[in-house]
């Protein structure tokens, strides 16, 4: 049975030779290599293929990846590419074709009773951006972050301070404490800096021990002197 190009990139993704056009741009991508089989791609859903004894194995959880997102489409510095993505611990831990391996063919990826879906279908999955430069001013920057891409975010601050609108830095231990207490609600990858604007080291090491990433030692408040003699 054969179905139409756009009839198969409305079920499982673009394939080969599809073009994508990115959001409003006029920049368009096209499909290098597609990691499936055809006619044994895995799909989530009512009536579709990822279900006990079909494309859902009876392996262990040690066997099985815990999160699988398919038939996304990669776009990567190595390539642009259609793949099934399956994550163990928390990290990526295979890209290819996922599937029964007792019954499917060039399955890479098995999918067992252990592994929740995420269906990549349509989407485009490419790494995240940093942001090294970040005033934390309220939490409503962290959703705008994530929706534009950003996983990773740097910088300081302890909220809408005056202090915190003219640098990136999160000023001694108290306050350290209480910003990284705050960012365990959120799922966003976050570095805090101190404030580097000492003439001595003690005043950073207990920011770094207070759980600093960086000391940020910016022109507000800093005289050239610790500029240049402080790491």
């Amino acid at each position: 049975m054969k179905i139409s190009r756009e009839a198969y990139a409305d079920m499982f993704g673009p394939t080969v030779g599809d073009k994508v056009r990115l959001a409003d741009t006029e920049l368009w991508i096209e499909v290098e290599k597609d990691f499936t089989t055809y006619g044994e791609e895995v799909k989530f859903g009512g009536g579709k293929v990822i279900r006990d004894g079909m494309g859902q194995s009876q392996l262990l959880a040690a066997e099985v990846v815990d999160t699988l997102i398919t038939n996304a489409l990669i776009i990567d510095h190595w390539g642009i590419v259609k793949a099934d993505v399956g994550l163990k611990d928390g990290r990526i831990a295979a890209i290819g074709k996922a599937g029964n391996p007792d019954i499917q063919p060039d399955v890479n990826i098995a999918i067992g009773a252990s592994t929740e879906v995420i269906a990549g279908e349509g989407m485009i999955l490419t790494a995240g951006g940093i942001d090294t430069h970040i005033h934390f001013i309220c939490p409503q920057q962290i959703e705008e972050a994530l929706m534009s891409g950003v996983t990773t975010m740097i910088g300081g601050g302890t909220g809408p301070a005056t202090g915190t609108n003219a640098t990136t830095c999160t000023s001694g231990p108290w306050h350290m404490a209480r910003m990284l207490q705050a960012a365990d609600a959120f799922a966003m990858n976050i570095g805090f800096t101190g404030k580097g604007n000492a003439s001595l080291p003690e005043p950073l090491i207990e920011q770094v021990k207070a759980g600093a990433s960086a000391s940020s030692c910016t022109r507000t408040g800093a005289a050239p002197r610790p500029a240049s003699t402080t790491a």
